[in-house]
């Protein structure tokens, strides 16, 4: 799929204007673009994660001479899917979110209070 296909499709689930989502579109690439660059990353929970790492220093070889070549080091993009797309891409169900009483630990039990005293 190419940009202008994505447009489309994305304007047709959205139902939106395709200006619109080529607007967006360009500003989302704009903006990861500008805070990996910075060294930041732009993580979209269940989708991936957008990052810069340095790639190290090593040799290489020259394919048409053979020659021996000292590749330097450089910063690089780098993309980490999510949960929720490696799923969708390997056919399974995304795993079911927990709700939030079952993140929460278990209420501890009321303190006794001490008997009354008799008189």
């Amino acid at each position: 799929m190419n940009k202008s296909e994505l447009i489309e499709a994305v304007a047709e689930r959205a139902e939106l204007s395709k200006a619109a989502v080529n607007k967006a579109i360009d500003a989302l690439t704009e903006v990861i673009t500008s805070v990996i660059s910075k060294g930041n990353p732009v993580a979209l929970i269940g989708f991936g994660t957008f990052k810069s790492v340095m790639r190290a220093a090593r040799t290489g070889k020259n394919p048409k001479t053979g020659a021996v070549l000292k590749i330097a080091a450089k910063s690089v993009p780098k993309f980490s899917a999510g949960a929720g797309l490696k799923a969708a891409v390997a056919g399974k169900k995304p795993a079911a979110k927990k709700t939030a009483a079952a993140k929460k630990p278990a209420a501890k039990p009321a303190a006794k209070k001490p008997a009354a005293k008799k008189k």
